[in-house]
């Protein structure tokens, strides 16, 4: 299932509407986060309640600037590829079952040092699975998907190859948090330690670029891995443990070098052959 180019402009095209998309997408979340973060600060004083929209800037932006390009015909192409799975099965247990076992081989390091993180769910477990379904809409991948992977992958991925534009996914992804990380009220974010996030982001943005290679540019799997990272570290709070952070840094670097050193930073797509090595 194909999807239109962001615009058909050529390679100058490229670079227009991945600034219009980023534009967009800051200008819509930032606009609805820096009021409440300049109020956290204590620089603004009787800011007007605003409604919980803007994780919605990605994939606004990336609606927006389909529709604009392709019409309606793109929008749906854009919606289809979410339930898009014409690839093999694997890779939607990689992205479940990946961010589930990196945050499991960090919180056994919590554990073992005594530092275990307090369960949310203690004594109601069935908050585990309508958190992930909560997660899956309203947690980060639907507001956020459709723009990172969905428009602004290919474009970069076209120019600066697959790890490389991952990486600066990547980065542009954690900077759209900030505002984040000053509203008290946003505990997930609030005094999270910066450049830990920004690490893990960065490396979490080159696994994604992976799995969306090798499932033919479908979202589900991004969709998925993305909810599945966030549900695990919400149910099993690991960054509630020092040596458990730092694990899990650890085991996302190892895991992201591994795959960019196997699979070929290019394009991330299919295992180096003998050839390929380099003597």
């Amino acid at each position: 299932m194909g999807q239109p180019a962001p615009n058909r402009g050529g390679r100058g095209g490229d670079w227009r509407a991945i600034a219009a998309f980023l534009v967009l997408a800051f200008g819509w979340s930032w606009a609805f986060w820096v009021p409440k973060a300049l109020a956290g600060l204590g620089v603004l004083d009787g800011v007007p309640v605003l409604p919980e929209l803007g994780a919605f800037g990605p994939t606004v932006a990336a609606f927006v600037l389909v529709a604009y390009a392709n019409g309606v015909t793109g929008v749906r192409r854009l919606l289809g590829r979410a339930i898009q799975v014409d690839y093999p099965a694997r890779w939607l247990a990689v992205a479940l079952l990946l961010p589930v076992g990196v945050v499991a081989t960090a919180l056994a390091t919590a554990y073992a040092t005594g530092t275990v993180p307090s369960y949310p769910w203690t004594g109601t477990p069935i908050v585990l699975p309508i958190a992930f379904v909560f997660i899956f809409f309203l947690g980060g991948p639907v507001q956020e998907e459709f723009g990172w992977r969905g428009y602004l992958l290919d474009p970069l991925q076209n120019r600066l190859g697959a790890t490389v534009a991952g990486l600066a996914i990547g980065l542009v992804w954690a900077v759209w948090h900030l505002p984040l990380f000053y509203i008290p009220s946003q505990t997930i974010y609030y005094n999270i330690p910066m450049f830990g996030f920004f690490v893990s982001t960065a490396f979490l943005s080159v696994l994604h670029a992976w799995l969306y290679n090798n499932a033919n540019r479908s979202l589900l799997p991004s969709l998925l891995m993305h909810t599945a990272f966030n549900w695990a570290n919400g149910m099993f709070p690991v960054l509630e443990s020092d040596p458990a952070s730092l694990t899990l840094l650890i085991v996302l670097a190892a895991v992201t070098v591994a795959v960019v050193a196997y699979w070929g930073p290019s394009t991330l797509t299919r295992p180096r052959s003998r050839s390929d090595a380099t003597v």
